[in-house]
Order: structure tokens, then sequence, then C-alpha cells
């Protein structure tokens, strides 16, 4: 992918990299940088990426043929041109990318998002609120990049150096006064983010993930800190208390700290009043101030999501009662404890949960507001995530009523050798239904939903693709679920008397 960032005005790398060591001329004066030797324009600084998989010290010589007129290394190369070699080429490009577009960060307040669930939300919770409170705001998360006026689609997470930078600087350009970023473990790593000074960096929770990546648990926790290292001297940040491994991390923040919890003592806390199916109630407490909140999206996961939202809120001075309204306008987000309102007698929610931690924490919602039973559809995705599967099997065993074990994006893999290890996670695989193709399975799951019951589709969320033997599949776990319910649930006579409800419940074993 190109990578290709370009201003009006220069950059000294001198300057902008004092701990460079330049070689070939005094100074290397940068117009434009570029991180792929085949998109290198005439003037280009080439700036040679280390990966897991390739090297761009090997492409050196064929991006000065397309143009490279100096070269960021880490290590002296017998070339031609100016090189400035440094430590660490990922974090200098994103130095450098920040540079040419003119240190945005410096020019916004900008909130960091990062933890293991809840950044997605997070972030839109906190726009949000800004938005409430009259401040015109840009965001970048999984969903879309958004420069306070225009959108587009997100391709991943968190964007690629240079495109961080320039949506950054579309953010100045539209007058935005606050930035809110979603920061994944995985960008942190690649130092995507850096030269981004964050006002304010949240952590909304940390748990066993992305393990095939970092390699180990420290590891992923060491990435996640990384984010608490680029707060500028002024900034501060935000601890779930009630996290165990956020409570670890919080002894090692020499910046101000505001704590949220619904079980601990925190500066900003929740007590939920009232869940139902269809939307839930919490009173919001900071210092002697006291609000109720009343939001569309359930489960104390959402609470702490919105916690996190109303301490950046507060602290950048933005009254309880204009925190409460920004959070409570945030009621549907595409693929995250989505409710289908189809006009069934019981609850039909897509989520995208596909780790254990997240699928048992969506089961445990719908445990809480669900009269009858909880059915769950699911699966595992292919070519990865190997150790996890039994995990997802012992999980729904556990947390759900019914489980039907089925496709996510199996890749190049067998279905039903996926199904086999998420069976070896339960102690009675013979209580799991497997139906290989996901309609097939989420018709199912629908018919034998009943009054009072709960649904939950999990792991491809808002996604309307299947990856199946590299082919790509038009596939929408919602479309196929409203089908259904419109074209066949809608002429089932569902038992409205409680008691045919129940008499149903108990003989569902």
């Amino acid at each position: 992918m190109q990578q290709l960032l370009q201003r009006a005005r220069g950059i000294s790398l001198r300057d902008t990299l004092p701990q460079g060591r330049i070689y070939g001329g005094d100074d290397i004066h940068a117009m434009a940088c570029s991180s792929d030797w085949r998109t290198c324009r005439s003037g280009d600084l080439f700036v040679a990426l280390v990966g897991a998989d390739s090297d761009g010290h090997d492409q050196v010589h064929t991006a000065i043929e397309n143009g490279a007129s100096a070269v960021l290394a880490e290590r002296p190369l017998p070339i031609g041109v100016p090189t400035c070699v440094v430590d660490d080429t990922r974090e200098a490009f994103g130095q450098v990318c920040q540079s040419l577009a003119g240190r945005p960060s410096r020019q916004m307040r900008v909130v960091g998002v990062t933890g293991t669930n809840g950044k997605t939300i997070t972030t839109l919770l906190i726009t949000a609120v800004m938005e409430a409170a009259g401040r015109i705001t840009g965001t970048t998360n999984t969903l879309t990049y958004r420069d306070g006026y225009e959108s587009t689609p997100a391709h991943r997470t968190t964007p690629s150096a240079p495109e961080l930078a320039d949506w950054m600087a579309r953010m100045v350009a539209c007058g935005c006064s606050e930035a809110v970023v979603e920061v994944s473990s995985r960008a942190l790593a690649q130092r995507r983010t850096a030269g981004v000074e964050f006002d304010a960096a949240v952590l909304t929770n940390v748990r066993r993930d992305h393990l095939d990546f970092h390699g180990s648990v420290m590891n992923y926790r060491r990435a996640k800190q990384r984010l608490l290292e680029q707060l500028s001297p002024h900034g501060f940040a935000v601890i779930n208390a009630d996290d165990p491994a956020s409570q670890f991390i919080l002894s090692k923040i020499d910046h101000p700290v505001l704590t949220i919890g619904m079980q601990s003592a925190a500066e900003v806390t929740a007590t939920v009043i009232e869940r139902l199916p269809s939307e839930q109630t919490f009173l919001l407490c900071a210092g002697n101030e006291t609000v109720p909140v009343r939001t569309a999206m359930i489960g104390d996961h959402h609470v702490y999501n919105c916690l996190s939202a109303a301490a950046v809120g507060l602290a950048a001075g933005i009254d309880l009662m204009t925190v409460a309204r920004g959070l409570e306008s945030v009621n549907h987000i595409p693929g995250r404890m989505e409710r289908l309102e189809c006009g069934q007698p019981f609850g039909v929610y897509v989520d995208s949960a596909h780790t254990p931690d997240t699928l048992a924490v969506a089961l445990k919602t719908l445990r809480q507001t669900a009269r009858g039973r909880v059915i769950c559809v699911y699966g595992a995705v292919g070519e990865r995530g190997h150790e996890q599967r039994p995990l997802l099997g012992r999980v729904v065993e556990r947390g759900a009523d019914r489980g039907i074990i089925t496709s996510d994006n199996p890749g190049f893999e067998e279905p039903l050798a996926i199904a086999h290890d998420i069976l070896d996670g339960y102690d009675r695989p013979a209580r799991a239904w497997v139906r290989p193709n996901r309609a097939a399975a989420i018709e199912l799951a629908l018919s034998e939903a009943k009054p009072g019951d709960a649904v939950l589709i999990a792991g491809k969320g808002q996604q309307n693709f299947q990856l199946v033997e590299g082919g790509r599949l038009s596939h929408d776990d919602r479309e196929v679920a409203r089908n259904w319910l419109y074209q066949v649930g809608a002429q089932i006579d569902y038992p409205t008397d409680d008691a045919d409800t129940i008499a149903f419940d108990q003989s569902w074993n």
C-alpha cells in the first residue's frame, strides 16, 4: 500500500530527529516521505522499515532509482544519497509524518483510547460528549475516520502513520478542537502513533488478547503502556479501578489519573438501577453530583465505557448534565450488541464478540435481561487463534442454554475441523449443535427461540462478508436474521401466556 505524505513546507531531519546521525551532508530537508520503495517519487525521503517478513533496507537502491533523494535507516548504507540513521525507523517515521503534517496534535486536544475491549464504543461516546458540548470533534476508530465533517469507512482500527497524520491535519483544517483516536495494541507496537502528543489516554481494560502477534501477555501489556508514555506534560490518564491488570499499570503512571469504577472506590462511578432487554438506567456520580443516564445499549461493559467517556468530558470542563446527554445520544452502534427489532417476542442481538472474554461478557449481559433461555450462534476464525477455540466452547457451554457452532471466516481451513476444536472445550459435547453454514445456523437459532428468550449472533458484528477458501462471499448476520424474522417469524403464532413460556423453558434440557 502506498504510504505517502506531502506538505507544501518541508522539514529538517536534524530538528525533527535530533538523535539521528546524518551521513552525506549537514542536514536532510524533506518535503515528502514514503515507506514503500515501489511508490517513491522524485525528491522523497525513503524510510526503510523493518517488518516481520520484510526489510526496507533491502530495497533502498530500488527506492533511489525510483527517485528517493534521501534515506531514513537503522544502519549506515553504501549509497550515494544522504542518510539519517536512527535506532527505530518506525518511531522516526511517525515523527516525520507528524512534522510534515504540521504537528496537528499540538493544535487540538487529542484523546487516545486503548484496551482489550470497548475501545470503539468508548471513542464514539467521547465524541458524542464533546459534540453535546458544541465542540467540533474528529475521530478515527474501527468503524470510521471522520475529520469533523466528512467521514469514510475505516479499513483498520488505527490508520498507518502517514494516514493518521493526514487525518489529523484534516481535523485541524476543519476547525476541530478535539480529536479522539482508537489505538490498537498492534498500532502501538508498530509505532503508528509516534509523534502524536496525547492530552488524555484512556485504558478501558487489559485482558489476554492478540498473543499470536505480541508473543506473550507481558509484551501485550507493554504495548498498551506505550500510549501512556505518549502523554503530553499536562496530560492525564483514565483507568478502570475495577480491572486488576489496569490497576497494575496504574502504579507505573507518572501523570495525573482519573479512576472509574462500579465496585471499587473511584473518582467517577456508576450504579445500575434498572436493566431491561432494550435499555438500562444507571446513576452517574462524580464528586457531589449525580445524574441518571438512560441508554439503549445494555450491560455492565457499556456502563464502564460510559464512565470512561464521562471522565474525559468532565476533565475537559463539560458539566455532568451535558455529559449525560452526550452518553444518551449513542443508542446504536453497528455490530456491538446491536438489537434487531422486527416485531419478534424475543431478543436478537448481533455482536462482534469473537474471543472467550468478549463472548463471556456478551452472554452475561443477556443472562441478566432475558426471561427465558439464551441461545448463542458462534464460531472461530480460521487459520489462527487455535488455542482459543476450546475456550470459546467452554464459555458458551457455561454461559448459554444452547450453543450452535458455525463458520466465521474459515479461510482455507475446513469448517468442521474448526468446530471440532471448539467442541474440545465442552464437558458434554453432545449438547452443542454444529451447523457449518452460517445462514442456516442463524435461522436454526431463530426458529428455536420463544418469547422471553435471547438470541446472540456472535463473531462477525457489522461485517458484510465471509472469507472462504480465498474468496470473499457476501454475508451479513443482520440481513440474514431480519429476512427470517420478517418472512418466517412473522408467520409464527407465538404463545403470549407466561405459563406457556415457563412450561417451554422447563422442558428445554
